[in-house]
This record gives structure tokens, sequence and C-alpha cells, in this order.
């Protein structure tokens, strides 16, 4: 995406748009990260002859590569969806237990994270941790093959779960109990810090003489929270894509014993703020419910069947555990509504539904949650990312919330990287000047509540089934 700021106005264009693919190696998931660098470098290539001022690269969060002592790259990263974390978080607890972690870091106690990547790998006795002199996050290690130089910005940083956001460094009583010396991480930088310029032999190759390299929000969900058009303070965010994000923004972590029953995560934001968030499963559901029918399908055209399917026949918790990585993700949902005792859908029409209106509910049991932590009511709610195209996933979470629910920019993560980079060259000064550009340039579509009665007796189904997973 390339980012044109004229005065108070953001232009974005698309450039170039790739897959991005897991490998499956050996029984293990992997990122093709060389295949990603080629497509990153297509799109400079791609914007070469309009001279951008810099360039900002965002990923997902926890995933990482780790480097030998002359810059070598040991191996793929692995994907968080592999399986070789199966079992680490609860055996962790023997080291360090779930109220001390939560207590160093806020973050959300979640299989994939960082901590329980590297403590799998300590279990499993990894040569690789043998050799590596650095660990890099995905986009600090893109950063670093397009300059030769080593940093991790804050936002992804504290997606780890080896962050200490109270003493502002990576967490030493951490560190200590996985093995690892300090000297592998990387010292810390804020959003909207200057990496450098690109290295000689990459800016010969795709024609950028003075494009520098920005650590931008470097989180992808970071970087869409900065870009939400909110001016109202009682507001929620959802960042909907693969997974979607729903909490709040705060100036500090919340780590009361009620963050932490609710399994909530702070994550890092721009200007200092934090995500107070959970992480749901998103149109993962989708993806792999489109997969597991063997066929093409468009998603706009889904969607269209679904609004006229039956509403509100069977829901189900997003999160459960048989919907992380099924072989077959239809067969998966079948199993489970009739393990609750519902009628498992059926059509493709019923399905889709099914998987939107149980989102809608599970944002609604996040709201509920919010509310109850931070001791805030809720007023409004903001949808960025891919799920503000999506009507019907709009308009059912306006019901199931029984609030207005504003949505867009669908394409705030990349509005959110260009603004910090906007702020590191001293064209914007604040997030709120970033916020306020947002509502100045782009589109937002509001939707309001309708009758919420058949969403009320749904959700108490909905939450019973919740309830029981945990």
């Amino acid at each position: 995406m390339l980012g044109e700021l004229d005065g108070r106005r953001l232009g974005v264009r698309e450039l170039s748009r790739f897959p991005n693919r897991i490998l499956e190696l050996n029984g293990h998931l992997f990122w093709d990260v060389w295949h990603l660098l080629d497509e990153v470098k297509n799109g400079l290539r791609a914007c070469a002859a309009e001279e951008p001022t810099s360039v900002g690269i965002d990923t997902w969060g926890v995933d990482f590569g780790l480097l030998a002592s002359d810059g070598t790259l040991l191996g793929l990263p692995y994907s968080y969806r592999d399986g070789r974390t199966d079992g680490a978080m609860s055996r962790f607890r023997r080291l360090v237990p779930k109220r001390r972690v939560y207590e160093l870091t806020g973050i959300q106690f979640l299989p994939i994270n960082t901590l329980y990547q590297l403590y799998s790998m300590k279990r499993d006795r990894s040569p690789l941790l043998d050799v590596a002199t650095d660990l890099l996050f995905m986009p600090d290690l893109f950063n670093h093959l397009l300059t030769g130089r080593k940093a991790t910005e804050f936002t992804i940083a504290t997606t780890s779960q080896l962050y200490n956001p109270s003493k502002q460094e990576w967490s030493a009583e951490l560190l200590k109990a996985l093995g690892l010396p300090k000297r592998v991480m990387q010292d810390i930088v804020q959003p909207g810090t200057e990496v450098g310029p690109l290295s000689s032999p990459v800016a010969a190759e795709v024609g950028l003489k003075r494009a520098r390299v920005v650590a931008t929000a470097s989180h992808d969900t970071a970087s869409a929270v900065a870009a939400v058009p909110v001016e109202a303070e009682a507001w929620m965010f959802i960042s909907a894509g693969t997974w979607s994000l729903v909490g709040v923004e705060t100036e500090k972590p919340i780590t009361t014993a009620a963050a932490l029953r609710h399994n909530f995560t702070n994550e890092g934001g721009v200007g200092g703020r934090f995500r107070f968030l959970k992480n749901v499963t998103g149109f993962w559901l989708l993806q792999q419910l489109v997969k597991s029918w063997g066929e093409a399908a468009e998603y706009g055209s889904l969607v269209k069947e679904a609004a006229e399917a039956k509403p509100l026949n069977a829901v189900f918790d997003p999160d459960a555990d048989c919907f992380r990585a099924p072989e077959d993700m239809g067969k998966a949902l079948v199993e489970y509504c009739r393990s609750a005792r519902q009628r498992p859908p059926r059509t493709r029409a019923e399905q889709v539904r099914a998987v939107l209106e149980s989102l809608a509910l599970k944002y609604r049991l996040v709201r509920d949650e919010l509310e109850k932590v931070t001791g805030r009511e809720i007023e409004r709610v903001h949808i960025v990312g891919g799920g503000a195209h999506n009507s019907l996933l709009c308009q059912m979470t306006a019901d199931a919330l029984g609030l207005p629910v504003h949505a867009g920019p669908a394409e705030a993560t990349a509005v959110g990287n260009i603004l910090v980079q906007a702020m590191a060259a001293g064209l914007v000064s604040s997030l709120e000047e970033m916020r306020t550009i947002v509502r100045e340039s782009f589109r937002v579509r509001q939707y309001e509540p309708g009758p919420t009665k058949e969403w009320d007796a749904a959700y108490e189904r909905f939450r019973g089934l919740a309830e029981e997973k945990r």
C-alpha cells in the first residue's frame, strides 16, 4: 500500500497483493520468509517511480526468527499454528506460576505466545537455541533483511509474553526460567523510530535510493487501532480479520485478578497507550469452512446467502479447542453442535450464518467482561479491518450488543502503519491528529441496533456453552 498525505487528507493505493502460505515440512508448520521477502521487494519496485520517503512493515504477533552470529537466519520461522507448543503452557507453570507470569507481562494466556514457543524448543532440546545469538520478531526480521540493522519495536515486543511493561524492559525472570540469555533479545524502540536506510544491495535491487525504513506500529493490530476514527471516550474496537481483536484503549496495563480471570491481554499501542483486549478466533473459521467444502467460493456471495438463512439456529464458541486446527472445519462444526444438543447447520449458508452470529455473540460476551473489569460503560463499537466490509456481521454485532457500530476503514492496518511513518517524518504530531486525519479521509458506515429479544435468548444459550468451555 502506498500512502500520500496531502495536508489533512490521506490517500492510499494498493500496489501489490500476495498470499501468505504456511509450509508443512517434516510434520511442522513454517512461514516461507524468503517468498515473503521477494514479494515485499516486488511491492517496493512497484512504487519506486513515486520515490516514497519511508517504508514500514507490520505483521502478526508472537512468531520470530533466530539468527546465527554471522547474521544467517537459522531455518524458517515456525508458524504459531504448529503443534509443538501443545502442553507447553501448563508445563511452564511449574517453573513460574500463572499469576506471576501475568503480573510480569499482563498478557493473555495462549499456547501460541512466544514464551511457550521458546519453552517448547528448550523442552525438545532444539539445537537452534544453542547457536542463536539474536531473536527477531517477524516485522523486525524483515526490517533487518532490508537494512541489516536489528531492533525490536515496542508493540510487537508486548505480544511475546516476555516484556515487562512496568519496568519497560524484557523480563529477566522469565528469560532466566527459559534458560535464555538476555543478549538474544534486541533493544526496544517506539513506533515511529527510524531503523535506517535500505542496505545498498536492496536499494539497488528495488530501485529506491532515498527511502528510509521506519519501525512503525509493527504489530498489525496496533496499526489498525491507531487508525480507529474515534472521537468519543466510551468506545471499544474490533479489529476483524483472521483473528478478531476485541478491546479498549488504556493509558496503563490492567493486571488485576479480574483481568487475569477473564484472560485479557495488555498489548502496546501508539503513543505509549495499551490495547486491553481479548483475542477471539475470527475469519479463520470461514477460511477453513471454505477449505472443507473442497470447492471455490466467493465470500461476498456466501454472505448474501447467509443473510437469507434461518437466524440464530445454532451457536458456538469460536474459541472452542475443536476449532483451533481441525482437519475438516465443517465436520468439527457439526460435531460441536451435536454435542451441544443443537441442530447442526447443513447448508453452506447455514454454516456461514452460524459463524457470523457466533462471532457477534462472542463480541457481546467480551464487551460484558470489559465493562466488568474496567468499570467503563461502552457506548459504541468501532469495527476496522476486513470485517468492516462485511455488512451482515456489522449489523449482527449492532443487534447482539444493542449498540451502534461504526465500520471502517477496512484497510485500517495499512492506514495506521502509514500514519505512524508520517509521524516519524514530522508530518503528524500525535495519535489524536492521526485519528482526525482518518475521520476526514475515509468513509465510515454506521449500523444501528435492531430488536434484541431473539439475540438476548441466543446469548443465554451461547454464554452457557462458553462457560462449559472454561
